[in-house]
């Protein structure tokens, strides 16, 4: 099904017409547990990979101090099905016990882990878009991108991404079982395979992104004295965080729009190869919305969404968890997107 944004409390253009310029438009990709095939644009699902094109791996060391206990692919998976299984029957029978003894004895053969693995590590597929699905910046030559990441946090508290651009006419034999991971650090480093239903909505800057004039404006109580006081009351001392919070950009998994800043002030985010401002690529979100943020949920989940499949929290249907519940944010460089991408967490 699609997912519809609902319109935002308020028209910031007409409170601050300085803003109208910087409009940008973003692609929510809105994922949800599915099926896709190789042919989707999907998170967590098969690649169009070819059969003759060897499969990356990260060969770089990690270090067992970090992950004391890993899992393989298929123990998160089916710890997953397990606490899936025990929540619905909770939903059907509070009375009814959290465990069955066998799901006990799953849950406390997978917690003890696996051994560890010192090799080289497959990548795992993290997200496919076609560009016939959704907008973004690509190589003249290429449709389709892929992203892939190492499950092992590196020199920062996250994986390493790669990305990859193909042109999805020329793949013909198609790899069949890609290699996985004989051990993942994290089970949130584990997409859930999931379809998109991408929809454009429209991004403004950060506030810290403001010039100062336009910034000031923001901080006029004054200047708002028109919006809702129901939406305005929980942010009558920070007038700046109501912008930020419902109205400057989109949260969740997306394409294109402005840099979502929150963790750091911004930083400069010039292309390693060229020195040209990189732009948003792809924001790999921990959440679709948060309990400040709930102007956000799209129309169709309802006022008060059904709890999402897997024991997902805050539209986090990916099972994507970075840093706590930040997003790791892509970012390219406009003049090649080939060019060595960036990567931030906020």
């Amino acid at each position: 099904m699609s997912f519809t944004t609902p319109p935002r409390p308020v028209d910031v253009t007409a409170l601050f017409p300085q803003l109208a310029p910087l409009a940008r438009t973003a692609t929510r990709l809105h994922p949800r547990p599915g099926s896709p095939t190789v042919s989707d644009s999907s998170v967590g699902g098969p690649l169009l990979w070819p059969a003759d094109e060897p499969w990356p791996y990260c060969d770089e060391p990690h270090d067992r101090r970090v992950a004391p206990v890993v899992h393989s692919p298929d123990d998160i998976r089916l710890h997953r099905r397990v606490c899936a299984a025990s929540a619905e029957r909770l939903h059907l029978d509070p009375e009814a016990p959290r465990w069955t003894p066998e799901e006990r004895e799953t849950l406390e053969r997978i917690g003890a882990g696996r051994p560890w693995f010192d090799g080289p590590i497959p990548l795992l597929p993290v997200a496919q878009l076609y560009a016939r699905d959704v907008p973004f910046p690509c190589p003249p030559d290429a449709d389709l991108l892929q992203v892939l990441w190492c499950p092992f946090d590196h020199a920062m508290a996250h994986p390493r991404t790669a990305l990859l651009w193909r042109s999805s006419a020329t793949v013909t034999d198609v790899l069949d079982a890609p290699p996985e991971p004989p051990v993942i650090q994290l089970g949130h480093y584990l997409p859930e395979p999931c379809l998109l239903s991408p929809e454009q909505v429209t991004d403004f800057p950060n506030p810290m992104e403001l010039g100062k004039e336009l910034r000031d404006q923001v901080d006029d109580m004054s200047r708002w004295e028109s919006v809702d006081p129901v939406l305005y009351s929980s942010y009558a001392e920070d007038p700046q965080e109501l912008y930020f919070t419902n109205l400057c950009h989109a949260p969740g998994w997306k394409t294109g729009g402005w840099t979502r800043w929150g963790l750091t002030d911004p930083v400069d985010r010039s292309c390693p190869e060229c020195g040209t401002e990189a732009v948003p690529l792809l924001t790999i979100a921990s959440s679709e919305w948060d309990s400040v943020g709930v102007t956000w949920i799209a129309e169709e989940e309802g006022t008060a969404p059904a709890p999402p499949p897997l024991g997902a929290r805050d539209g986090n249907f990916t099972l994507i968890d970075i840093v706590g519940g930040y997003d790791l944010q892509l970012h390219v460089c406009p003049a090649d997107p080939s060019h060595p991408h960036i990567e931030l967490v906020q």
